[in-house]
């Protein structure tokens, strides 16, 4: 005989608005069906109502961990709907920026997922006062702590400000030191080993077939990175390599995102050595652009969280569609499947290791 129980919803400061309804046999997972909805706010529709540039606000809540990717894959949508060219060191100053946040993206990922295995606030701590360093260089860049609405048509905003190369690379070189830092404090306790290794198995064929992305795909075995396959920017003049992990639990996806910190700390020391000089300004903020050169269009950006894909319609002067294939709503799909067999306690292991944005998710 099983029993139905229902875990949330539960308050956005965990990993958001989000409701599970759990099938158990005693202490094991017959099956567990996720309620989401919470956050929706139609921002597809929004953006529909709204001319291109009054639209990046709207696309930064949508993750809020991570706001400056989706500012990005929205406006390098307008760019190409509108056939303009994005400057070259805008080009290396937006690939640096994506970056950092991509490691404070991580960097809170990390601490929220310690604290959800019962490591109380330790690795929480750490992480949070490291991901404020991190957060004050996002800060000297676009002048905003949490949503920068710096991406402009072109370019940024604003450039980097006069010394920003060497206060960044001192904060990588201290980071550098923390993600070691990190990994020897989790990995050696015999607690946290427990709860990850051989918990939530994902097999390489069932991430396929449940088209699961970015690290979740990844520690699942399947070498597939968009900065890598489809690169955009200057991912290829820097080298990327995709990190990849094979055992499929909750103990590999946490791997792969360890091994992306150490790799997005690369790339943007690699960036900002071979940053060139220039001019990264964008275009001035027009509420009416010229016509679309390109009616349909569609891109494709590696996200902290996994492949983002936005499809648009253009008109000339706001989108006639734009449908967002978001990778926290399909990645919290597979939640259902490999925690089928679990134990009850372990749902809050395999949840952190999917690192779920409820506002991704609902749109």
């Amino acid at each position: 005989m099983t029993t139905r129980i229902n875990i949330g919803p539960v308050h956005p400061s965990t990993h958001g608005v989000l409701r599970l309804v759990a099938e158990i046999d005693g202490d094991t997972v017959v099956n567990l069906e996720p309620h989401i909805g919470f956050l929706h706010r139609g921002v597809e529709k929004l953006v529909e109502t709204r001319m291109y540039m009054q639209s990046p606000p709207y696309m930064e809540k949508l993750d809020y961990i991570a706001p400056m990717s989706y500012d990005e894959a929205y406006v390098a949508t307008v760019e190409k709907a509108m056939g303009v060219e994005v400057k070259e060191r805008a080009m290396w100053v937006r690939t640096v920026l994506l970056e950092l946040q991509r490691i404070a993206s991580h960097l809170l990922w990390l601490g929220t997922m310690a604290n959800d295995v019962g490591q109380f606030f330790t690795v929480f701590m750490w992480c949070f006062k490291d991901r404020d360093l991190v957060l004050r260089l996002l800060q000297e860049a676009s002048g905003a702590r949490m949503f920068y609405v710096n991406m402009r048509i072109g370019g940024l905003i604003r450039d980097l400000p006069p010394g920003f190369e060497d206060r960044a690379r001192e904060v990588l070189d201290y980071l550098d030191k923390q993600v070691k830092t990190y990994a020897d404090f989790l990995e050696r306790n015999p607690i946290f080993m427990e709860r990850m290794k051989g918990v939530g198995v994902m097999s390489k064929e069932m991430a396929v077939d449940l088209g699961v992305t970015g690290p979740v795909l990844r520690g699942s075995g399947i070498s597939y990175d968009v900065r890598k396959d489809n690169p955009y920017y200057v991912y290829e003049k820097l080298n990327f390599q995709t990190q990849v992990r094979s055992e499929g639990d909750c103990f590999a996806r946490y791997r792969v995102r360890m091994l992306e910190l150490r790799e997005s700390i690369r790339l943007v020391r690699d960036a900002l050595a071979k940053m060139p000089a220039g001019d990264a300004i964008g275009m001035p903020v027009k509420l009416i652009l010229p016509n679309a050169k390109n009616r349909i269009v569609s891109v494709s950006r590696e996200l902290p969280r996994g492949e983002c894909m936005m499809y648009m319609v253009a008109d000339p002067q706001k989108p006639y569609r734009l449908a967002i294939r978001s990778p926290t709503f399909i990645n919290l799909a597979a939640l259902r499947h490999i925690s089928r067999g679990c134990r009850t306690a372990d749902i809050f292991a395999i949840l952190g290791s999917l690192d779920v944005v409820m506002g991704d998710c609902d749109r």
